[in-house]
């Protein structure tokens, strides 16, 4: 059986906005700090991490690309809080959320400049880090605390699908 393929669409805040927040600059007015020689753009992400007792936790992930195409065999999810990722370099990589692991329709792929992150909102469904032609890093700001805040879903080979690059 042929995997359903996905195409990704440019990361948008519209387009991205049912999954969660876009991190970036575009379209917000920034607040002059530092004597005039910094810009500061606050309000880009709601991060949802005190359910449960959490706490906020900032770590640094280190990704190696996948081999193309991208067959997609697990999607994970977070249900006691939101997780961020931003990019430390210029770089594009890739953003694959959908509503219903087993609803091969509900998967929508994203293309994120090096220039964008994202913050996954709490119990979104998503696949882990997709990086496209070198090793990144990633700044995540996400939950730490008691209970469990992974759900995991391994697809069967009848669910599985292949991102298209």
């Amino acid at each position: 059986m042929m995997p359903h393929a996905i195409k990704a669409e440019p990361l948008t805040r519209s387009a991205f906005a049912p999954f969660g927040d876009t991190i970036d600059m575009a379209n917000i007015a920034p607040k002059h700090i530092n004597q005039g020689f910094a810009d500061r753009f606050d309000g880009l992400a709601n991060v949802d991490v005190a359910a449960g007792g959490g706490a906020v936790n900032v770590s640094l992930f280190h990704a190696r690309p996948r081999p193309a195409p991208i067959d997609i065999l697990l999607m994970e999810r977070h249900p006691l809080g939101s997780q961020l990722f931003v990019p430390m370099q210029d770089r594009p990589w890739l953003v694959l959320v959908c509503a219903d692991p087993l609803d091969a329709s509900s998967y929508r792929a994203f293309w994120a400049s090096g220039a964008q992150g994202v913050n996954y909102a709490r119990n979104v469904w998503h696949h882990p880090l997709l990086v496209l032609d070198a090793e990144s890093r990633f700044l995540i700001v996400d939950r730490v605390g008691p209970g469990n805040n992974l759900e995991e879903i391994e697809l069967d080979e009848s669910q599985r699908l292949t991102l298209q690059l």
